[in-house]
């Protein structure tokens, strides 16, 4: 039960990250016009960088697909890790109604990396 339940919490988890990666490229969810000003402020900055955006969703899409299979799923992690980061330090210091979900993304997270820890060993070597 528990394998089936990881199984399912990861592909769920990979769904959200290649829609988020995607909608990096398409822009086709609609920005909520609630944001907190910091938040808008901060997205500004980031768009001024021109190859950042594409990046972090070029990273968040990949990370999607490999999290999707077991073989590649510590891989998909690593690549995410540092995007993840990121979401968790913009919700604790600029946009905490946020905080929720972000506990629940790193949950899942930590979770992925947990059970793919024998594969991350030989990188601590």
């Amino acid at each position: 039960m528990k394998k089936i339940a990881f199984n399912a919490l990861s592909i769920l988890y990979s769904l959200l990250l290649i829609n988020g990666g995607l909608n990096k490229f398409f822009n086709y969810m609609p920005v909520p016009d609630d944001l907190p000003e910091e938040l808008v402020n901060d997205n500004t900055a980031i768009l001024e960088i021109v190859w950042l955006m594409p990046l972090i969703g070029f990273a968040e899409t990949v990370g999607g697909i490999l999290t999707l299979f077991p073989k590649t799923r510590a891989l998909g992690a690593l690549i995410v890790f540092p995007v993840m980061v990121g979401v968790l330090l913009t919700h604790i210091f600029v946009a905490p109604s946020g905080m929720p979900i972000a506990i629940v993304i790193w949950t899942t997270l930590i979770w992925i990396i947990y059970e793919n820890r024998l594969k991350f060993f030989p990188l601590l070597k």
